[in-house]
């Protein structure tokens, strides 16, 4: 049992100088990065290039977007006006079967007439 005790606290203290290890070369290197980023003059540039390059990028993009946009509202307003087309048009075929409906039933309607005054004319001589 002692040797378990002697083990896990080797262990946690293995651990903590490891932990302990880590943050301080953490902490070294973001002073090191910071002193170098804010004296360095050409780090600031690649950082404003940098800069520049991603608000050349978003406005790309907005341009793009805008564009798709306006595509898609060109044919949305294309579809609209194929469909009042097509509707007008079966409006219009629909008015003409109407017309030639009714012009058929007047021939026969005529027909029907011419023919019933040619019976009447034969009844009418016998």
């Amino acid at each position: 049992m002692t040797e378990s005790k002697i083990n896990d606290s080797s262990r946690v203290g293995f651990a903590e100088r490891k932990q302990s290890s880590t943050q301080a070369k953490q902490a070294l290197l973001e002073k090191f990065k910071a002193k170098a980023a804010a004296n360095d003059p050409a780090a600031a540039q690649r950082r404003a290039e940098r800069e520049a390059v991603i608000r050349a990028r978003e406005a790309r993009e907005a341009e793009r977007a805008a564009a798709k946009r306006e595509l898609e509202a060109q044919r949305a307003a294309e579809k609209l006006q194929r469909e009042a087309e097509i509707e007008a048009e079966k409006a219009a075929l629909a008015a003409q079967a109407v017309l030639e409906a009714e012009q058929q039933a007047a021939l026969l309607a005529q027909q029907k007439a011419a023919r019933d005054q040619r019976y009447a004319a034969r009844k009418a001589r016998r």
